[in-house]
């Protein structure tokens, strides 16, 4: 039986045009309409949360809002045949999180249509280690698979390494025999990337050519890209022939100074990776595939846990550049 309260991180903006992170006691009529109404058992951390609380308009419009584009729980309440309550779900991408109440409160109200049966072969929680971030993770890698890109061709570069998706990125990869070049991040995490299957770790330094070369000595036989700017330009430059380059986000810069070069003279192809409004028979077959062959040993390596209570510090450490793998944040019961 649903609570009529209900936890939730409020994100609220101030008269001096300050948002502030507080732990509230929210209605479920607060919630928007919807046909399934999930109890929320585990979210996750993912940049765009983040983003929202920081007043990011082009993530959220309107506040008071509760972030959190990830949500796993179990179904309280259904009005469609599919769902029933009792059911395990998750709830990624579409609007949640953004301008929908999000999974950092123990409550969603969505569309039956975003909502994704618990793949088999993975827990709640397991599912929220991966979350839009290993979805995203898992998605660029089936497109490079889908392009061609084979273990036996050279070296793959993963960009943005030690955050979520690059994490499981360069985890997935090395599950599959690939050569893993990692890129580091701002601080110095070279045995993690090693530990979670990467064969060499470069610098942020290495990875980012401002000569205005238009071409780069041909190093790759692919790139998984989730940070945009001139570490992307720089990938795309120095990919073998026919090569393939995923981009699937722009923490770095949404900026991409580059020229033609690599894609008329050496038949590079850059695929753009939105994990938000992914067709759900492509969801469905990606999640499964994370619960079976991606399934990864080392999860709890990738993760830290956290408290509802307790997040504001894990978002603090994403601002700063601190945070590296995973956040899965655990609802109160």
């Amino acid at each position: 039986m649903a609570k009529e309260t209900f936890k939730a991180m409020v994100v609220t903006e101030t008269e001096d045009k300050k948002f502030v992170r507080e732990i509230k006691e929210k209605r479920l009529d607060d919630l928007p309409p919807g046909d399934i109404l999930v109890r929320v058992r585990y979210s996750s951390l993912n940049f765009k949360d983040v983003l929202s609380t920081l007043g990011n308009r082009g993530v959220t419009r309107k506040f008071p809002h509760t972030p959190g584009i990830d949500a796993a729980g179990i179904v309280e309440e259904s009005n469609v045949g599919r769902f029933k309550p009792g059911d395990e779900v998750i709830v990624t991408s579409y609007d949640l999180g953004m301008n929908t109440s999000g999974g950092f409160g123990q409550y969603i109200r969505v569309p039956a249509d975003w909502v994704v049966p618990l793949p088999k072969g993975l827990t709640l929680r397991e599912s929220m280690v991966f979350g839009t971030a290993g979805f995203t993770a898992a998605l660029s890698v089936y497109r490079l698979l889908d392009y061609g890109l084979k273990p036996d061709q050279g070296k793959v570069l993963v960009t943005g390494a030690t955050g979520g998706v690059g994490s499981i990125a360069v985890s997935i990869l090395a599950k599959e025999g690939f050569d893993v070049t990692a890129v580091n991040g701002v601080v110095d995490e070279k045995a993690y990337l090693l530990e979670l299957g990467a064969r060499e770790v470069i610098s942020i330094e290495e990875a980012s050519d401002e000569s205005g070369k238009p071409l780069l000595n041909a190093t790759w036989a692919g790139a998984l890209d989730t940070v945009g700017g001139i570490i992307l330009a720089t990938a795309i430059k120095s990919v073998k022939y026919g090569g393939g380059v995923t981009c699937c986000g722009n923490a770095a810069s949404h900026d991409l100074p580059l020229n033609v070069y690599p894609f008329i003279l050496r038949g590079v192809t850059l695929m753009g990776i939105d994990s938000q409004n992914c067709p759900m028979s492509l969801r469905l077959k990606t999640w499964e595939s994370i619960g079976t062959r991606w399934k990864l040993d080392h999860l709890d390596r990738l993760t830290t846990e956290t408290s509802l209570e307790n997040l504001g510090e894990r978002i603090d450490l994403v601002i700063a550049k601190k945070h590296k793998g995973r956040t899965v944040v655990k609802l109160p019961e």
